[in-house]
């Protein structure tokens, strides 16, 4: 095997078409995207090696949005979300090996489904909710544990999130906050289960100028971005998300 895992031209097309699919979502435009970056990578080489290489393109995501959303954070959003996400991610490192992929994705599919039909009900959601300890530390877990099993940990962070009604930059910068330090602390249970080598590093640096100009490209559309204008496109990419899911979770399964 070569250096990095595009033996090819057509592995490279395809690899570069979902790392820009990726930063688009990281950037702040919905998880709809982000969510496709494993199953087009899998087109081209195994699901677990696709997942593995996406990891480390994500940390350097995730560097590049935190300097674009550098000051846009709530604070007590974080203080709520992340003990039980730090506790969801042990959860899911301790119990990898028995817990059926399929099935967290047809769970959190049917969770983000069923949250976009209550706001469409309540006609887009309503006043906006005030923060609560329990539902921050329950989706919060939720998001940790669906994050380090499928990589779908967008459904349950948008499901206690979006209700506060926040502006739409500081929902994103909330959110990419949240995501960097999950995605951080992942990299030690993902390495402890032998999921990182020499040549899926190299060929995630080598995806580092895509990865730059696609983060920041999503994050220039959403701080122009109003919020009559983002929330809808918000519930529109959590509902694509959760037919995604579960569509993934019963082909799987069935």
């Amino acid at each position: 095997m070569g250096p990095t895992l595009y033996s090819d031209p057509t592995t490279l097309i395809v690899a570069l078409f979902a790392v820009a699919l990726v930063g688009l979502s990281k950037g702040g435009l919905g998880g709809a995207f982000a969510l496709m970056g494993v199953p087009v990578l899998a087109l081209v080489m195994p699901p677990l090696q696709a997942a593995a290489l996406l990891l480390p393109i994500l940390l350097m995501m995730d560097a590049i949005s935190l300097w674009a959303w550098r000051g846009w954070w709530d604070r007590a959003t974080l203080w709520r979300l992340l003990p039980g996400a730090f506790v969801g991610i042990a959860i899911g490192g301790l119990t990898a090996a028995i817990t059926p992929e399929s099935l967290v994705r047809l769970i959190v599919g049917v969770v983000a489904l069923g949250f976009v039909a209550r706001m469409v009900l309540a006609r887009g959601g309503g006043a906006a909710r005030g923060h609560s300890h329990w539902r921050g530390a329950f989706w919060g877990g939720a998001a940790g544990f669906t994050s380090f099993v499928a990589h779908a940990g967008g459904p349950p962070f948008q499901v206690y999130v979006l209700p506060l009604r926040f502006d739409p930059r500081l929902y994103t910068g909330t959110s990419v906050v949240f995501f960097a330090i999950v995605n951080v602390i992942k990299v030690v249970p993902y390495a402890a289960l032998g999921q990182f080598d020499a040549v899926t590093l190299n060929s995630a640096l080598a995806m580092l100028p895509v990865a730059v100009v696609s983060t920041l490209a999503g994050a220039a559309v959403v701080k122009r971005m109003e919020a009559r204008v983002f929330y809808p496109f918000m519930y529109a990419m959590i509902a694509l998300v959760g037919v995604k899911l579960v569509w993934d979770g019963v082909v799987a399964l069935f």
